[in-house]
């Protein structure tokens, strides 16, 4: 338990200073992520060139800074996880919600959409999808968060089920209050900690799906500096300037460990 708790507060250290670098550090950069300067192209960071202090980070093959880039992509990334999030746990808590309370032919319809949802690969569905319809910023949240709403439904549905005959349930019931209110005033909020679980784990998936969409150049379209982007963009570099790709590969485990972490720690208190 001891162990849990170091890992939900360095979850939250790892997330909240890659959340105040996503808002507040293309303030304070002087470089913009999109200006090319090709005569300064691939230049290293600062531990191989201590000289080349305008780009500490060095500079990728059209000679933008890579620091700037990261930097911003840590903002891409971010705000697709809790987009997609937002999304699917509407999708996914109502859908649960509904079908937990109501039961009978509504419980059966929307088992059987969960069922078809959890059987589609979501990669593959994200990629046909996105090939089709085209690849934008807002495409990429649309397409992930009515494909990841699925383990939200099933926590929803079941906890609803367990919740539907409680005491409060039946007195709210009993009082003439609306379905709609038993369902989001009465049984939603004393399910929000596994919710909150499912939040985390479902963001991280995001994250790492938006990651590997971009890598095949159907996400975040260029320039946008999304990290799945540049790594993409490294991997013809990737024996001559390792760093181009060690960089964004080692931001995007970062910040996907520390949303597990958090994840692992919250799971940790429910189970108290």
């Amino acid at each position: 338990m001891r162990s849990r708790r170091l890992g939900l507060r360095a979850g939250l250290f790892i997330i909240g200073v890659l959340a105040l670098i996503a808002v507040f550090g293309p303030m304070l950069l002087p470089q913009d992520p999109f200006v090319q300067t090709l005569g300064q192209r691939l230049s290293p960071p600062f531990w191989h060139d201590k000289s080349l202090l305008a780009h500490p980070l060095g500079t990728d093959q059209l000679g933008r800074d890579y620091l700037a880039r990261l930097v911003y992509g840590a903002r891409i990334s971010l705000a697709i996880g809790l987009a997609v999030v937002l999304v699917s746990g509407f999708i996914g808590i109502s859908l649960g919600l509904i079908a937990g309370y109501a039961g009978g032919k509504a419980d059966a319809v929307i088992s059987f959409i969960i069922n078809t949802r959890i059987s589609m690969p979501i990669v593959l569905a994200a990629l046909a999808i996105v090939s089709v319809t085209g690849n934008s910023l807002t495409t990429v949240v649309l397409v992930l968060g009515l494909l990841l709403w699925d383990h939200f439904a099933v926590v929803a549905r079941s906890a609803a089920m367990q919740l539907r005959r409680a005491d409060y349930v039946i007195a709210a019931r009993a009082l003439g209050c609306s379905h709609l209110h038993i369902l989001f005033k009465e049984i939603l909020p004393n399910i929000r900690g596994p919710l909150l679980v499912i939040a985390t784990v479902e963001m991280a998936h995001a994250i790492l799906v938006e990651a590997a969409l971009s890598f095949l150049g159907l996400g975040v379209p260029a320039p946008f500096p999304s990290w799945g982007l540049m790594l993409s963009e490294a991997k013809s570099f990737m024996f001559f300037s390792p760093w181009l790709i060690a960089l964004p590969g080692a931001a995007l485990l970062l910040l996907v460990l520390g949303i597990n972490l958090v994840g692992d720690g919250l799971r940790g208190r429910q189970g108290r």
